[in-house]
């Protein structure tokens, strides 16, 4: 398993991104959180197979895409349960 933390930048925030990535989730077996940053930015912490974090990128990039302007991704092992299991839908909102 992988774990991806990506900070998206751009008009991020205040047009349902954290939302819409949450919807994009519910089609790819992912556990995670996605969240605002004082900076304007939105981070989003995913974990799951390397094919459905791509599918989940693929996916908010395609419906939030005019709103990002910069997208930072690390790659790294996944914590093996920090979020549960993932599951399709498994990506929530912090606050």
């Amino acid at each position: 398993m992988h774990r991806y933390t990506i900070h998206f930048s751009g008009h991020v925030q205040g047009v349902g991104f954290r939302y819409t990535a949450c919807q994009c989730a519910e089609n790819c077996a992912v556990a995670g959180f996605v969240m605002n940053l004082p900076d304007g930015r939105v981070r989003l912490v995913a974990e799951g197979e390397k094919q459905e974090l791509d599918a989940l990128l693929t996916s908010i990039k395609k419906r939030m895409g005019r709103n990002i302007s910069d997208m930072k991704v690390d790659a790294s092992t996944a914590t093996n349960g920090e979020f549960g299991k993932p599951t399709p839908g498994g990506l929530t909102v912090r606050y």
